[in-house]
């Protein structure tokens, strides 16, 4: 068993050192903590880390009623690079001997809850059109607010998306969520300065994308890859809206 040689756990009587205060884990985050502990310690992680050009995304949004998430075209994009790449489109058996190369495109979103962290699933991305992908993240994570998701609305996964745009940061190191092989971390976006052609200074809208995979399945020239297509398809976004 992976980790069954390590040291045990410290125990401490914290109230000798000062007041505390005992707190149990939701039922969430009991569950969601084993399962981070075995992706980690089962998946040799690596994550590759770069910027997406997103004033595109920005404008085209600024167009649209009702205006879809950013998030929205994340997913779709993805569906183009799991296209171009099928190996992240991809999750090893049981055995590890074999790869399973997935013909479907669904996107996990991970959602923040006040019973903590959990991943819904919006289903066959490349079928419907940015609205619709925008209005079923919105349902998810509505649903998982309130009564919570069931099972059925998170699994079968092909990637995950965990943004954290909203709050901050320049970048993290997702955990790949098994028996995926990558995960897409998004941090705060940041207006940066480009040389153009001309020599002028341009101000584009840069999004910090961090990219953690498998790599058992995937190596880094391909991450690389991966997010140098991210960064083409979002810089064109109209075609994501189909």
């Amino acid at each position: 068993m992976i980790g069954a040689d390590l040291p045990a756990w410290p125990v401490v009587d914290f109230a000798v050192f000062g007041e505390v205060e005992l707190k149990p884990l939701s039922r969430i985050q009991g569950l969601t903590a084993g399962f981070l502990s075995r992706n980690w310690l089962s998946i040799p992680h690596v994550t590759h880390q770069d910027d997406a050009d997103i004033t595109a995304v920005e404008a085209l949004r600024a167009t649209l009623a009702p205006r879809p998430s950013a998030l929205a075209f994340f997913a779709k994009a993805l569906v183009s690079g799991l296209k171009a790449f099928p190996q992240f489109n991809a999750s090893l058996d049981a055995s590890g001997r074999n790869l399973v190369l997935k013909k479907y495109f669904h996107i996990g979103v991970a959602i923040d809850t006040p019973r903590g962290l959990v991943v819904g699933v919006v289903r066959d991305c490349d079928r419907k059109p940015l609205a619709d992908v925008a209005a079923d993240i919105s349902a998810l994570s509505a649903k998982a607010r309130g009564r919570g998701l069931p099972m059925s609305d998170m699994e079968g996964g092909c990637i995950s998306i965990s943004s954290l745009g909203g709050i901050g940061g320049t970048g993290f190191t997702p955990i790949v969520n098994a028996p995926e092989v990558a995960i897409l971390g998004i941090a705060k976006a940041e207006w940066k300065p480009r040389r153009a052609s001309d020599d002028a200074i341009e101000w584009r809208l840069k999004a910090p994308l961090s990219l953690s995979y498998d790599h058992r399945v995937i190596n880094g020239a391909d991450a690389a890859r991966f997010l140098r297509h991210l960064d083409e398809v979002l810089a064109e976004p109209k075609q994501l809206l189909a």
